[in-house]
């Protein structure tokens, strides 16, 4: 039997060894769009710091690895897949036929339409390339614009900030981090960069950038911005625009069951071009955190080679450290229709507490600068936990979360206990 792999990022290769120790006589090719080894993205803001040379971001760093699993690389970027042949279209017009298939071609980062986006010195940070061209440029005490202030930007932007530069970032949301963050968290994480010397601009755009010695970055609030190197960190999307023709169903990503099949038989994906169940919000959705894509690569994997498994579900998980001060978002941190919420608020400590309930459920949360409650955030969301009258008092006291877990917990296991011997 063939599988085949289309991505060579960490679900591709995790795929790829999970069918091999399962079916170690099957044929296996991982086909990857770039001219380098299986390598991580999310070490490349590392890379960028100057914490691991370029070797560092390597998946598997014995050369020989891939061949002694006898999983071959192949570099292509696949233009098309015909479900109904069962094969893969690659650039020079050749077929390469499968018997199983795994879409893991994660994502892609979105252009923004700003004339002089083309311009020698803009630059996204997605792949080593672009590392390699930033790296170039960011020298202590070069001007340095950056476009976006998301979950990923802010990651590039703390290495841009190790790299020593004049930095600015743009963001054209009221906040930073808009996606995971409400307004409060947001601006307490603006503020927190401005004290550390980046400088920072919400609810502003660029409208263009303009070629001169250095680039002229100017803004909607009328202002200009000098810059030896711009950084365009405005979003991805799930690359799967070669999907269009094949019969495979896609919505904001490739859609999957919980046993991360598609709507075709035999035909899987996984990772930040996949969307699947979140047992949470009750929605479908895309999770591009590295954790999630390895739980679906491992999933999709055993499918593949024959064995059952299915995904308990993605919560939406994201922490992140922005220069000395860490956040955290869980669940449905905005909120769920008719639900209650409860938040607690130090500007000057730099803390922030904001749950989010549906009936006796938490399901989501912000958090600022409570770094040791992190993993009793995620219990309590992720694990579903009843609260009862917990629920009540940490309306009126959200620091009490950990007594919460604890309490709701533990009177859950008796609730549990004592069903069970009524059914016995």
């Amino acid at each position: 039997m063939h599988h085949v792999i289309l991505g060579a990022g960490p679900a591709g290769v995790i795929a790829a060894e999970t069918i091999r120790k399962h079916r170690p006589d099957d044929r296996i090719t991982i086909v990857g769009a770039e001219r380098e080894p299986p390598y991580s993205r999310m070490a490349i803001p590392y890379l960028l710091a100057g914490d691991i040379p370029e070797a560092g971001t390597w998946l598997r760093h014995d050369r020989e690895h891939f061949a002694q699993q006898r999983i071959e690389l192949m570099q292509a970027r696949v233009t098309a897949v015909d479900s109904q042949a069962r094969a893969v279209t690659l650039p020079s017009g050749d077929k390469l036929a499968f018997d199983r298939l795994l879409i893991a071609t994660g994502s892609l980062p979105q252009k923004p339409p700003i004339p002089g986006v083309d311009l020698p010195g803009v630059h996204p940070c997605w792949t080593l390339e672009d590392a390699r061209h930033i790296m170039e440029r960011a020298r202590p005490g070069a001007r340095v614009v950056q476009m976006g202030a998301g979950f990923i930007a802010c990651i590039i932007m703390e290495a841009l900030a190790a790299r020593d530069v004049d930095l600015a970032v743009v963001e054209m949301a009221d906040r930073m981090v808009p996606r995971m963050m409400g307004p409060v968290a947001g601006t307490m994480i603006k503020d927190w960069c401005l004290k550390q010397g980046v400088r920072v601009f919400t609810g502003t755009k660029v409208e263009a950038i303009e070629a001169a010695a250095p680039l002229r970055v100017r803004l909607s609030d009328g202002q200009a911005l000098d810059a030896d190197l711009v950084i365009s960190a405005t979003g991805v999307k799930p690359s799967i625009g070669f999907l269009e023709e094949s019969g495979i169903a896609c919505l904001a990503g490739v859609l999957t069951d919980a046993r991360m099949q598609t709507n075709v038989p035999g035909i899987y994906a996984a990772g930040d071009c996949a969307e699947a169940f979140d047992k949470i919000t009750g929605r479908t959705m895309v999770s591009a955190i590295q954790p999630n894509a390895s739980d679906q690569a491992r999933v999709a994997a055993m499918n593949m080679a024959g064995l059952e498994a299915e995904l308990p579900g993605v919560t939406q998980i994201n922490v992140l450290d922005t220069l000395g001060l860490v956040s955290a978002s869980f669940g449905d941190w905005q909120g769920a229709p008719g639900g209650e919420h409860a938040e607690v608020t130090d500007r000057e400590g730099s803390r922030h507490l904001s749950l989010q309930f549906k009936d006796d459920l938490m399901v989501g949360a912000n958090a600022i600068g409570w770094t040791q409650h992190v993993g009793v955030l995620r219990g309590l969301i992720e694990g579903q936990v009843r609260l009862g009258a917990w629920k009540r008092k940490l309306i009126e006291d959200p620091t009490r979360i950990v007594e919460a877990y604890l309490g709701a917990a533990q009177a859950q296991g008796r609730w549990q206990g004592a069903a069970d011997e009524r059914r016995r």
